[in-house]
């Protein structure tokens, strides 16, 4: 069986800073590609049920294209993914300030939150895997968040085409933190995903406001569009008679997944069309949100003409839960000295021959 690989190429750079791409290939057919600008996963090539490749993540073309201000393609978000309230919270006492960046709330970190950045990076290889780990330093007050955080974000590729994605963050005052990958998916390589079918392993989700705001506790996805207790096709649950569908564009909602006490489950599974790729998710976290691209409309591509259009990808991201700081009925995202907040997330892909 041939060998994992891991090779460097250089991408530019930023503002003096050099960027580069790291590419993982599994030498079974999978290869992930992953940039130090973001920590961003640019390409994920899978090959379909009849050996032909392509790649199920969206991205950009150019360098330049990441730096402009875009939808945080393929990117790992943070300090604070999703959204807190108001840009307001308060740990121990003191109230912290982030930028409002989204309908007057923080959305992903503010404005120069983690996918800004360029992270530091070291290969690494085994027997069986292949890796690039990717360490960013966010000072002490750093879009208004306490204590500096040092942040390692780990890809991992084995050699049955699972891409593992590790997360660990240290502090050095009381903080909060939650990262994810933001990478926006679709296994056909062409159609958009409403025929895609999805599957979330959850029983409950967060209702939100106009805003994204979670409007209290989680609720029962029976009986709602929300329910993807088994899988359904995407069309058909956005085109649903629902108020929050019709004020979001679409999913924009974390699901509650089943409590595993810690470990790795399954939190969903999306399927193409004609079942050429599947797409199972595994993580750590205690939700998932997803988000079906709803304000995308054509105005970024990928270097081949092909625009990236409403409805035309699925973002699945793994993480703990909107405006936690906010909220003590949810699990904690506080982070202290001595301790490491850490995750995993796997994407794999179960069409693949063993």
């Amino acid at each position: 069986m041939p060998r994992p690989t891991v090779h460097r190429t250089p991408f530019g750079s930023v503002q003096g800073t050099r960027t580069d791409l790291y590419t993982l290939d599994s030498g079974t057919g999978v290869r992930a590609e992953v940039l130090t600008y973001g920590a961003s996963l640019h390409r994920l090539t899978v090959p379909d049920t009849t050996g032909t490749a392509a790649s199920v993540v969206r991205s950009l073309a150019t360098l330049d294209d990441y730096t402009a201000k875009h939808p945080y393609f393929g990117a790992v978000v943070g300090r604070y993914a999703n959204r807190i309230a108001h840009g307001r919270f308060v740990l121990d006492g003191t109230e912290h300030h982030v930028p409002a960046n989204d309908r007057g709330h923080a959305l992903h970190g503010g404005p120069d939150g983690f996918h800004t950045k360029v992270w530091e990076a070291a290969p690494e290889r085994t027997e069986d895997t292949v890796s690039v780990r990717l360490t960013l330093h966010s000072p002490d007050g750093d879009m208004g968040f306490p204590g500096a955080l040092d942040a390692t974000v780990t890809y991992t590729l084995d050699t049955a085409g699972t891409l593992a994605v590790d997360y660990a963050s240290v502090t050095d005052r009381p903080t909060v933190v939650n990262l994810t990958n933001h990478s926006y998916f679709e296994l056909s390589g062409h159609s958009g995903i409403l025929g895609h079918h999805l599957e979330v392993d959850a029983d409950s989700y967060l209702p939100v406001d106009d805003d994204g705001i979670p409007l209290g506790p989680p609720s029962e996805v029976r009986g709602t569009p929300f329910d993807l207790t088994a899988p359904r096709l995407l069309g058909e649950r956005l085109g649903a008679e629902d108020a929050q569908l019709r004020a979001a564009g679409g999913f924009d909602h974390c699901w509650v997944l089943r409590d595993s006490g810690g470990g790795l489950r399954r939190a969903a599974r999306l399927t193409a069309p004609d079942s050429s790729r599947v797409l199972e998710v595994w993580t750590t976290e205690p939700g998932i949100q997803v988000y079906t691209a709803n304000q995308l409309d054509g105005s970024f591509t990928d270097g081949t003409g092909r625009r990236h259009e409403r409805h035309g990808a699925i973002c699945l991201e793994t993480q703990h839960l909107p405006d936690s700081p906010n909220r003590p009925d949810l699990p904690s995202t506080v982070l202290r000295p001595g301790d490491t907040a850490r995750s995993r997330t796997e994407l794999r892909f179960p069409h693949l021959p063993n």
